[in-house]
């Protein structure tokens, strides 16, 4: 299964476009809120972003001159993964994924190893994930980069989705805001998972990027 091995050469080439990641990184902190290297959730949080920018933000056009043609060969069909947030399950490849938000039943074939632990761990959780897969071979793969909600919060995100229904928000939307949510009751520690999960909070507005250093030129 190359995408696995193909996402991971394209996140290694992300030291070569510090900028370019930068600017993707602040954008993608202010639709689902900010992470630094002290915060407990920081590594969580830095596989989740780069699953995003190899998907969603295409980053593998940006270091497509650098890729071998095997990698290459998965730039589309990873701009294509489905983005889902899956109940519980799977103990190993072949087993079904059920997206509760679409009602997409997925078949697994491979499998990152952080997901595999959290997986192996046994708790009914919901976790927001994407899943790439092809053709020729059928093969489907669970990304690195899932973020498992905690299990004590699946009736008030239950809730959070039937609202969202009623309003015929996207999922990136939803997906975005619940990120926000987990942000939210992991970093309120004190707080019931009601009230970071509510859905009032689907509505409110992303913080705006923040701004982007730029490393200053030196003499010519």
């Amino acid at each position: 299964m190359g995408v696995l091995e193909a996402s991971a050469r394209i996140v290694q080439l992300g030291g070569e476009s510090r900028e370019r990641v930068a600017e993707m990184r602040a954008e993608f902190e202010s639709r689902t809120g900010a992470f630094a290297p002290e915060d407990p959730w920081f590594e969580e949080r830095s596989r989740a972003f780069w699953c995003d920018a190899v998907t969603r933000g295409r980053f593998g056009r940006h270091v497509e001159g650098d890729l071998a043609p095997e990698d290459r060969r998965w730039l589309a069909p990873l701009e294509r993964a489905h983005r889902g947030l899956f109940r519980g399950g799977p103990r190993g490849p072949g087993e079904v994924l059920v997206d509760v938000w679409s009602g997409a039943e997925i078949v697994v074939t491979a499998i990152d190893d952080e997901s595999r632990a959290e997986l192996d761990a046994g708790t009914d959780q919901l976790f927001d994930a994407r899943v790439v897969g092809t053709g020729d071979p059928l093969a489907v793969a669970l990304l690195p980069g899932a973020v498992f909600h905690p299990a004590h919060a699946t009736s008030a995100i239950e809730d959070v989705l039937q609202a969202a229904r009623a309003r015929g928000l996207p999922t990136h939307d939803v997906l975005d805001a619940l990120l926000r949510m987990e942000r939210t009751l992991r970093a309120l520690s004190r707080v019931k998972a009601t009230y970071a999960y509510r859905a009032e909070a689907l509505s409110a507005q992303p913080a705006a990027p923040r701004p982007v250093r730029r490393a200053a030129k030196g003499p010519k």
